[in-house]
């Protein structure tokens, strides 16, 4: 027999800190934090939800990107969603500063901020100061681009995996952008190896903090993305792609997930990547200290939130 809901522990509100889901695509974390934020929300606190999505920050690729729709909106505040023109670039410098800046006001004003997203990088620079590695000269970038043009992605990923083989292991040898870069920070002495100095994963928090890492079994989390990925196109993800193909997407709005494959009507293709880039995530999450990590199973989004809110782990500065 159920003992019915636990209470909400005091300590789990966090006053003059915040939360942090982390998950793979598809895991459900939208629904788990706006689970919370109504929880929250009942224990007389101010919820507000922060993305910490690379791609999310996208007016016009909503669907595709998975931002949390208007009514989801009205039922919890989001921030750092749909405010770019799909023809900027954007970077994880620029993100770093707007997360702090907004997560800083929110916390002035007494609000508790959830800290949401599936880009590990974005999270930690929402949550963390990083030592992020400098920009590569422009002559670098031009030289390597060449070759990459004349010798193509995998030879160029070949060789990368001959001079940092623990940089190639985790790079598609046909992401042509991140194959570059790792090849221009080599040159640039800035590619540390695993067992190297890093504070891109540092446990040092900006503020106290729990993070949350959301899992499921494989088979039902794979399942789950394969039926988002249709839902996606049923909702119109592929108009949305062509619309901002046409509207001049950057180069940085294209690498969202299914964006090319959209383009060309490959679903399949499009469910094969998102389910390679949730291999990557569920890696991403092994290494981001301090995460309590929760397996959904079949609880409902206020199952998990209740969970989350009745018990405490305060991951401190």
């Amino acid at each position: 027999m159920s003992a019915g809901p636990r209470a909400i522990d005091p300590e789990c509100i966090l006053h003059g800190g915040l939360l942090a889901l982390f998950g793979p695509t598809g895991v459900g974390k939208t629904a788990v934090a706006l689970a919370v934020g109504e929880g929250l929300r009942a224990a007389g606190r101010e919820p507000v939800i922060v993305s910490a999505d690379a791609l999310q920050v996208y007016a016009g690729l909503e669907i595709l990107t998975g931002v949390a729709t208007p009514a989801e909106q009205e039922r919890v505040e989001h921030r750092l969603v749909s405010f770019l023109p799909v023809s900027a670039t954007f970077s994880v410098a620029q993100y770093s500063d707007l997360a702090h800046a907004q997560i800083e006001d929110l916390l002035a004003e007494g609000r508790t901020p959830i800290v949401v997203g599936g880009t590990g990088l974005y999270l930690r620079a929402a949550l963390a100061e990083l030592r992020l590695r400098p920009q590569p000269p422009a002559d670098i970038q031009a030289r390597l681009r060449s070759e990459l043009e004349r010798d193509g992605a995998p030879a160029m990923h070949a060789r990368l995996a001959q001079r940092a083989p623990w940089a190639a292991a985790s790079i598609h040898p046909a992401d042509r952008n991140r194959v570059l870069r790792a090849l221009a920070l080599h040159e640039m002495g800035e590619l540390e190896p695993p067992d190297g100095p890093s504070a891109l994963w540092t446990a040092q928090m900006r503020r106290p903090t729990r993070l949350i890492g959301l899992v499921r079994e494989r088979s039902d989390l794979y399942a789950r993305i394969d039926a988002r990925v249709e839902g996606m196109v049923a909702a119109g993800a592929a108009a949305e792609v062509r619309a901002a193909q046409a509207a001049g997407a950057s180069e940085t709005a294209r690498m969202a997930l299914g964006f090319n494959e959209l383009l060309t009507g490959d679903i399949a293709g499009m469910q094969r990547r998102t389910r390679n880039y949730a291999k990557r995530q569920l890696t991403w999450m092994r290494k981001l200290a301090g995460v309590e990590v929760l397996n959904i199973g079949a609880r409902t989004p206020q199952e998990v939130a209740r969970r989350i809110l009745s018990t405490s782990a305060v991951h401190t500065p």
